[in-house]
Order: C-alpha cells, then sequence, then structure tokens
C-alpha cells in the first residue's frame, strides 16, 4: 500500500478509503502495520484540524447536576451562598480556584472543563497572566 501525508480533506478521504481496506487485518501482518500508520496519521489529521475543546465551565456543571439531580441549592456547599451560586450559574461571576478544586474533588467535574475558559483566555492572550481569585 502507498501510504501518504494527510495533507487536505481529500487526502484524508483517500486514506479513510485506505484503512478500509485493511482494517479487520491480522495482528503482525503487514496489513496491520498499514493499519497502524493509517491510524496514526488520521488522528493526527483531525487533531489538527478538528480539535475537541472542553465544555464550557458552567455547562459542565449544569451537565454535573443534570446527572446526579442537583439543583442549585446543592451547589451552596461547593461555591457558596445561594447568591453566589446564582451569579456562576448565571455567569455573573467567574469561578475561583478554590470553588474549581471543590467541585473538582466533590463532584468529580474534570479541571480541564472548569478551567477551560482560562485555557481560551490565556491562549488568545498569547500567555499573559490570569488572576484568579482564592
Amino acid at each position: 500500500m502507498n501510504i501518504k501525508p494527510i495533507r487536505n480533506e481529500n487526502d484524508l478521504q483517500k486514506s479513510f478509503s485506505q484503512l478500509e481496506t485493511v482494517f479487520q487485518a491480522e495482528a503482525g501482518t503487514e496489513e496491520a502495520d498499514d493499519r497502524e500508520v493509517l491510524v496514526t496519521l488520521i488522528e493526527a489529521y483531525e487533531n489538527k484540524h478538528y480539535p475537541i475543546t472542553p465544555p464550557d465551565p458552567i455547562d459542565a456543571i449544569k451537565f454535573r447536576m443534570e446527572q446526579q439531580g442537583l439543583k442549585a441549592r446543592d451547589l451552596e456547599e461547593y461555591i457558596g451562598s445561594s447568591g453566589r451560586v446564582s451569579e456562576i450559574l448565571n455567569r455573573k461571576r467567574p469561578l475561583s480556584l478554590k470553588m474549581i478544586k471543590c467541585l473538582h474533588k466533590n463532584l468529580h467535574i474534570p479541571y480541564e472543563s472548569l478551567l477551560a475558559e482560562v485555557h481560551k483566555v490565556v491562549n488568545k492572550k498569547h500567555n499573559q497572566k490570569i488572576q484568579l481569585t482564592v
């Protein structure tokens, strides 16, 4: 099989077609090696051109609330007063580092999700410092 770098969508479609022909190859065969190389190339292209970003922190919190049947008042022990919970959920106040740690520890929301907005701002401002409240 003639495997080439993936530089555009047309190359990607050709690589998928090639992958279909060797997808069920037995381990240890040349076709299995081709499959492994194609999968690596396809993943690299897709990660570069179609990155999957973490969800918005508030969306992540609301999703976890829905999963666990939680109400806003249930977040008070992790975030603070009902007013503060309301401000957070309505995007009027940013999460503090203390809140992020508490939500991660107790509700098992990934740090990547809770810090997604911080990462966006840092990347946007070319790694300028962001002040998080504690």
